[in-house]
């Protein structure tokens, strides 16, 4: 997989091994780049079907597969990459203004979302065709 920082980074973060189990810890302005203000999480997603579809104009995010797989595809309207998440020690970081679709999860996948924001509807951009008219108006 490809990785741009303009479009995305993964970031590993520490993984203590445990016979008992291991454990991840993720902590804000450290692993996480930003202070958290939102966590949710999306699961239960029937074969075939997409979430995300939009871009945020101020929101961070960092996006973990804290069970089982999904891709994550992000375009920042020129450049596209598209991360498989199958680690719950990793996580993908997706900054302002990049359009983002998670697809292809596998049965039983959760995608936790640490967000830098709490929720603000006027921050997203829902459609593409108005993302990359905000993209080309934003580059002027």
């Amino acid at each position: 997989m490809q990785q741009s920082p303009t479009i995305g980074r993964i970031i590993d973060l520490p993984k203590m091994l445990d016979r008992r189990g291991n454990l991840t810890v993720a902590e804000q302005l450290k692993d996480i780049p930003f202070n958290v203000s939102r966590v949710y999480w999306v699961y239960d997603v029937p074969g075939g079907e997409s979430r995300g579809g939009h871009a945020h104009r101020h929101c961070r995010e960092f996006i973990v597969a804290v069970s089982g797989s999904f891709t994550v595809t992000l375009t920042d309207g020129k450049q596209r990459h598209t991360y498989l998440l199958n680690h719950p020690y990793q996580g993908l970081l997706v900054d302002t203004d990049i359009w983002r679709t998670l697809e292809d999860f596998s049965s039983g996948a959760v995608c936790l979302v640490l967000a830098e924001d709490p929720f603000l509807e006027e921050d997203y951009i829902r459609d593409y065709s108005d993302y990359l008219h905000y993209m080309e108006t934003k580059g002027k």
